[in-house]
């Protein structure tokens, strides 16, 4: 192998496929990063055994094609205290050795056998695709995944559930106490089709789509799943088995709808929560005609704390209970300017919705569970 490439392009590409790098990998060889150059091709591959991050370079000078693994952190440390400047890697056939030569000098760092490297598993000839916009995918993965748990007992409530139907695909994540949805239309299905995406391949996704504004398209079976888009490649394996049956679990006759201006209550709720008990955090919600009154205490510590905020609300009088923290997640993720709480009894799930008039066509919808008061 032998090639010549610019050191910050080069590092760019080493620096997105490096997240996925676990920093106690289960296999030795998962501490490295596969080079495999073929035809101007640079393909940099790294993974940590569940998940696998491929992306592709061109390399516009290359004297000789080949396969290696080199150590991830090695290169990427050495990298970053270059200046902008070309490169030069030789490694001969068969030779553990990587020559690294620049104007002014040259290194050596070890590298592996590419045979020792894992393959990536196979998908099913019998398996689904989808087809979405980054942008929308982004939008629906940040709209979900803080409400993901960290269950060992129920491994499925530990990612986002893709639900998905020929024009609408809706992701789900729930820790059972609150529950999160977010549609949208325009996606392309080869059929009626779910899976569960494990949150680190997720949050991988994150980082990546935040600066892709193409298409996606991921095709999986009821193992893995291959989410392609540009230059990029990221396989992971799926969590295997049956996402609860969410449908069920959202309020359809809530009648008591508190309309309020999201960034308000959530301001309110921030100040009134510092003097919640520390063990249960929870606050009241006590509603009466266009206002709210809310309140919490810790009378372990004599605290507490109450304020008056105006809304919108005609319904029944009502004093309700929340966990402060859960009713915090969901104020600070929904993008709404307007949120209505749409309530029907203080033992039963409240639904937050949109409350504006100019609603996009990404709805989201969140459940949370009261608190006894």
């Amino acid at each position: 192998m032998k090639f010549t490439v610019s050191s910050s392009e080069l590092l760019d590409g080493l620096v997105s496929v490096s997240k996925v790098i676990s920093s106690k990998p289960g296999l030795a060889i998962l501490e490295n990063f596969l080079l495999e150059l073929q035809n101007n091709t640079l393909t940099v591959t790294a993974s940590d055994g569940d998940t696998t991050l491929r992306t592709v370079l061109e390399i516009p000078q290359v004297d000789e094609e080949g396969r290696i693994a080199i150590p991830a952190r090695l290169l990427t440390d050495s990298l970053k205290e270059f200046p902008d400047q070309p490169l030069t890697f030789v490694n001969a056939a068969g030779d553990q050795v990587m020559d690294i030569i620049w104007a002014s000098g040259a290194s050596k760092i070890p590298c592996h056998d590419a045979a020792d490297f894992p393959k990536l598993p196979a998908i099913n000839a019998t398996s689904d695709s989808l087809t979405v916009d980054a942008p929308t995918l982004l939008e629906g993965i940040n709209n979900t995944i803080y409400a993901t748990a960290e269950e060992e007992l129920r491994p499925v409530m530990n990612g986002i559930f893709f639900d998905i139907e020929a024009e609408q695909t809706t992701l789900v994540a729930s820790d059972a106490h609150k529950l999160i949805c977010t549609s949208f239309p325009g996606t392309r299905a080869s059929q009626k089709s779910s899976f569960i995406l494990n949150k680190k391949p997720a949050n991988i996704l994150r980082s990546i789509l935040a600066k892709f504004d193409g298409e996606v398209t991921v095709q999986f079976d009821n193992k893995n799943a291959y989410f392609t888009f540009g230059d990029n490649m990221l396989v992971c394996r799926l969590i295997e088995g049956i996402y609860p049956a969410y449908r069920t679990v959202i309020p359809k006759n809530n009648i008591n709808k508190m309309i309020v201006g999201r960034s308000e209550l959530l301001g309110v709720v921030k100040r009134i929560a510092v003097c919640s008990n520390q063990v249960s955090n929870q606050i009241k919600i006590k509603l009466s005609n266009n206002q709210a009154l809310i309140s919490a205490q810790d009378l372990s510590f004599s605290m507490s704390a109450y304020e008056t905020i105006p809304c919108q609300y005609d319904g029944e009088g009502m004093e309700i209970g929340f966990k402060a923290a859960y009713l915090l997640d969901i104020l600070n993720n929904l993008p709404y300017r307007t949120i209505s709480l749409d309530l029907a009894d203080p033992s039963r799930a409240a639904l937050i919705v949109s409350a504006d008039e100019d609603e996009k066509e990404v709805t989201i919808k969140a459940v949370l569970m009261p608190v006894m008061i």
